[in-house]
């Protein structure tokens, strides 16, 4: 290959995503929650809105099956109509409030909804619009658009400035953070567009570049203790899953002793609150919050408090960690 296309072809490839850097997990100043917690809990319940004959995206089909596809559509309507109100039960239970990762569209379709869980506080973070449209192919105007009518939307119905974001279907562009930061900004100030759910790189909250320049950071939100992924991509089966969250949490409550982590579940109503599935929540619920030192909290708390106390000691950390590599390099 001549030379000048080998350049050409290292210009055009990306060796990371380039918004965090490499910070070693056991050289950071230590974080210490509210209470003298060791653990940061949350839940995430993904309430989501499917459409049964979605415009097509040529990068991505919605559905495994030729419309109409009558079997996803409508177990993902079960979560709405079923399994919305089980798993809300069941947080209410054991004094958990949400955060939930909402395809706004909900909230003119379901309503009632929006009402529950602004009745118990819960927080409302946007996920998109619907969970059946995706950011691949989108020009910069039109996902700038998408980002502010979800949080639009959010404050319509909600009142609140919207913090979160976990893009629809894990759909990206390379713009998308830097997009949520701004159209938050934008809109809400210093309230709007704190954190991105969309990095599963880390345990802790950490720093993340936006172009804007605005505090930003990455909350951890894992995948691997995500229902659907458990249930739909790995096939475990509840009692499994139970054992899962246990043991995720005891390691996060051991290391939380040196340094605060944070333990983020993800669900779906329709995955986890299926009757033969919500016991094994149910049980992974009351043993993490049976513990002591655990702070149970929403997204935009976890944020707000990290970004307050921790986020200059955090650019300090990484900066000195970066000379030292490059003093030794």
């Amino acid at each position: 290959m001549k030379e000048h296309l080998k350049e050409n072809l290292k210009a055009s490839l990306k060796e990371s995503l380039d918004v965090y850097d490499y910070w070693a997990y056991d050289q950071r100043p230590k974080i210490e929650w509210p209470g003298g917690a060791k653990v940061a809990f949350w839940v995430a319940p993904n309430i989501e809105y499917y459409e049964l004959d979605p415009p097509q995206n040529p990068s991505r089909k919605p559905w495994p099956h030729p419309h109409p596809a009558v079997p996803g559509y409508s177990i993902r309507d079960y979560g709405n109509r079923v399994g919305h109100q089980r798993q809300m039960a069941l947080l209410d239970k054991y004094g958990i409030r949400g955060s939930i990762s909402l395809s706004t569209a909900l909230c003119e379709h379901h309503p009632e909804i929006i009402d529950m869980c602004r009745e118990r506080e819960w927080e409302f973070f946007s996920h998109g619009i619907y969970n059946t449209r995706y950011t691949y192919g989108l020009s910069e105007a039109q996902e700038r658009a998408m980002i502010r009518d979800s949080m639009e939307t959010i404050h319509r119905h909600t009142g609140q400035a919207c913090a979160g974001y976990l893009a629809p279907a894990l759909s990206h562009s390379e713009r998308t953070l830097d997009l949520f930061a701004e159209v938050g900004e934008e809109l809400f100030g210093a309230k709007g567009g704190l954190y991105t759910c969309d990095l599963f790189h880390d345990d802790q909250p950490t720093p993340v570049r936006v172009r804007s320049g605005k505090r930003f950071i990455s909350m951890p939100y894992s995948l691997e203790m995500n229902d659907t992924i458990v249930y739909a991509v790995n096939k475990v089966e509840p009692r499994q899953y139970s054992t899962m969250l246990k043991r995720h949490f005891d390691r996060l409550y051991l290391e939380g002793a040196e340094s605060g982590t944070v333990m983020c579940i993800p669900t779906h109503n329709y995955q986890v609150s299926c009757p033969h599935r919500i016991k094994a929540f149910e049980e992974a619920l009351e043993y993490i919050t049976g513990h002591p030192d655990v702070w149970v909290a929403t997204g935009r708390e976890i944020a707000e408090y990290y970004t307050a106390h921790y986020y200059d000691a955090a650019l300090e950390s990484i900066a000195a960690q970066a000379t030292t590599a490059r003093r030794e390099g």
